[in-house]
């Protein structure tokens, strides 16, 4: 059972300063909710580096290695044409395969590795159901802080609301 407290700030720069205020007084499972990126947040919350680029040059490689060894087998080892006189394997011949075949594999790792890191497809959210919530995908900054027990709570409200939150909310996953 997850519980979190939300609190929305009226400028990025106000959730800037209250993520920061938070992690002095020692909150750690914060996440933000922005209508847009904010700068600086993600040294805030402590998040690591993104894992895509690698995959997608993981994928990109294995796509065009792929597709080079697909087009070398059957030109050289299992139907060898020989058309006048040219040599059976052939490499500048395979580049636009090889070009397009690595781009399509590292766009559908990447497309498939960005709906798993985001958990998608999650319909639905606890955070959805509150009413000013809306206002995360227009012009609301939102600051979710995870507590485990009534004593985190009390004091993460405590600290939201003293680092300027124009309102606090409790989202509890289990009342759904």
């Amino acid at each position: 059972m997850s519980r979190w407290l939300l609190g929305e700030f009226r400028t990025s720069q106000q959730l800037l300063e209250a993520a920061r205020g938070l992690r002095a007084r020692g909150f750690t499972r914060m996440d933000a909710l922005t209508p847009f990126p904010v700068e600086g947040i993600d040294e805030v919350l402590s998040l690591p580096p993104s894992r895509l680029p690698l995959l997608g040059l993981v994928a990109g490689v294995g796509g065009a290695g792929g597709a080079y060894l697909v087009q070398w087998f059957t030109q050289a080892v299992d139907w060898p044409l020989d058309v006048g006189g040219r040599p059976l394997h052939s490499g500048p011949a395979f580049i636009p395969i090889v070009f397009e075949s690595a781009v399509l594999s590292a766009a559908g790792a990447l497309f498939l590795g960005v709906l798993v890191a985001c958990g998608l497809p999650r319909v639905t959210h606890p955070f959805f159901d509150l009413e000013d919530f809306r206002s995360a995908s227009i012009d609301g900054f939102w600051l979710a802080v995870t507590v485990v027990d009534d004593a985190g709570r009390d004091a993460a409200d405590a600290a939201l609301r003293a680092l300027g939150a124009a309102q606090v909310s409790l989202v509890d996953e289990a009342r759904r």
